[in-house]
């Protein structure tokens, strides 16, 4: 075949490599963008049940010195919190005017057996972004439940 011809059939070759190229590069960018995001939520979503475990360890540190009046930290989480509580819960919440929790709940606090002593003590701790909000979906928590008695 004469060298004119051959030419003019793979005319075009080159332009269409280089789009094919341009489009798997693309691809791939757009994969490395989608991990960056779904790394960053997942990044978010460890921070926040990290302080929800550091706000939840906190209070039962603060039930523990005080184990024999452990039933006056009792909280359904509804209405206003009791004396004994009221510093921890404006921490969680951000009331107090520190950082808080993001998209805190009002905590619980439930006190089972109540001794003179102490009792056991479960602290729950619910949070949930806004974009979780407004899609319908149940807040997360983090629950710790301990035994609390003085000597």
């Amino acid at each position: 075949m004469p060298a004119n011809r051959t030419a003019k059939r793979q005319g075009g070759v080159m332009l269409l490599e280089a789009l094919i190229a341009i489009l798997i590069f693309s691809v791939g960018i757009l994969a490395i963008v989608g991990m960056q995001a779904t790394a960053m939520k997942a990044v978010t979503d460890a921070r926040s049940r990290s302080e929800a475990a550091l706000y939840a360890n906190q209070l039962l540190a603060q039930i523990w010195t005080d184990a024999p009046n452990a039933n006056s930290y009792a909280y359904a989480g509804a209405g206003a919190p009791p004396p004994r509580l009221q510093g921890w819960y404006n921490l969680v919440t951000g009331a107090s005017g520190s950082r808080g929790l993001p998209g805190a709940l009002p905590p619980k606090v439930t006190v089972t057996s109540p001794t003179a002593k102490g009792g056991t003590v479960k602290v729950e701790v619910f949070w949930q972004t806004p974009e979780e909000l407004s899609q319908g979906l149940p807040a997360h928590n983090y629950t710790v439940v301990a035994a609390v008695y003085a000597n």
